[in-house]
């Protein structure tokens, strides 16, 4: 429950949901070919190093074209295809990435198209925080405004991932959570065809310092005036402002954040219960207990019995 000034609200919430982006593998191909890769468990994410493909998702009437240096997420919802076209044959992946070749294959001549991928590792006890709210896919565009950065993280990503130099197994894990990252800020950047919801609401710049106060002081009986002039607006204009993009009142947002950190200390941490109520900002055991049950619907006792309920 750190207080630093320079944490803001969409890092507090990838530290919550222990987001870590991990480079699973890629492809090479060549000539006329498909792959079919089944749904997601996890949020996967591709970058196109060379060449271009279709991507077919299940249940979407129009295959999507990807170019060169083109980076898409997609969070699981679907089954999909990669191909050189869109009526070309496909292939099992668990039969091509089977056996020793589990982090790259080629198929035909290899010199067609490149992939690289991997998929994002979230705790299970929140991931529906970040799984529920983003689209089934996020395709960021080489030619896009934003994408000299992802551009930048991408070549760095692959010279490392080939390269078999001492660490390049850590480098890559820290460049894929780079382009995690700066993938969901060129999504904030959208910020208008984002329904209302936490997502947005971190990417509110007139929302932000109200965010950071109560983020970096959960405990605290945050007064909506003082939230109001942290984002300098009237008490009135920051509430309607604060449902109108986060769909929610400002001290739901607060009771509900605590949750969330609660959810993680009560699995991560042995902290007794009443000294995480008092953290939080709860008179007693019981009002904590009685607040998280009505978010959770089952107790701190028994959540932290559970492990986590699923």
């Amino acid at each position: 429950m750190s207080s630093e000034i320079d944490d803001d609200p969409l890092s507090d919430i990838l530290r919550l949901l222990g987001a870590q982006p991990v480079v699973a593998g890629g492809f090479s191909a060549g000539g006329t070919w498909a792959i079919r890769f089944p749904q997601p468990k996890k949020i996967k994410f591709f970058a196109l190093v060379k060449g271009s493909c279709w991507l077919c998702l299940d249940a979407q009437a129009e295959p999507v074209a990807v170019g060169e240096g083109d980076v898409f997420l997609l969070t699981g919802e679907r089954s999909f295809v990669l191909a050189s076209a869109p009526d070309a044959e496909p292939i099992d992946a668990a039969t091509l990435f089977s056996g020793d070749r589990t982090r790259t294959a080629t198929i035909g001549d290899g010199n067609g198209c490149t992939q690289i991928g991997g998929h994002v590792r979230l705790a299970p006890f929140n991931d529906a925080l970040l799984v529920d709210v983003l689209p089934s896919l996020i395709h960021i565009r080489a030619d896009c405004e934003q994408a000299a950065v992802l551009r930048w993280l991408l070549a760095r990503l692959v010279k490392e991932f080939a390269s078999g130099l001492p660490g390049s197994s850590l480098a890559s894990t820290y460049l894929a959570q780079l382009m995690f990252v700066e993938m969901l800020r060129v999504h904030l950047d959208t910020g208008a065809q984002i329904p209302s919801g936490w997502l947005r609401a971190i990417g509110d710049r007139r929302l932000a310092p109200a965010l950071r106060l109560m983020h970096g002081d959960p405990g605290r009986a945050w007064r909506l005036d003082e939230l109001a002039a942290a984002s300098a607006m009237s008490r009135t204009a920051f509430c309607v402002h604060f449902r109108s993009i986060a769909g929610m009142a400002p001290l739901t947002w607060l009771t509900q954040w605590r949750m969330r950190m609660a959810r993680q200390a009560l699995i991560d941490e042995k902290t007794p219960i009443a000294v995480l109520a008092a953290k939080l900002g709860y008179a007693s055991e019981s009002a904590f207990s009685s607040a998280f049950k009505r978010v959770a619907g089952i107790s701190p006792s028994d959540y932290r019995r559970a492990g986590w309920p699923g």
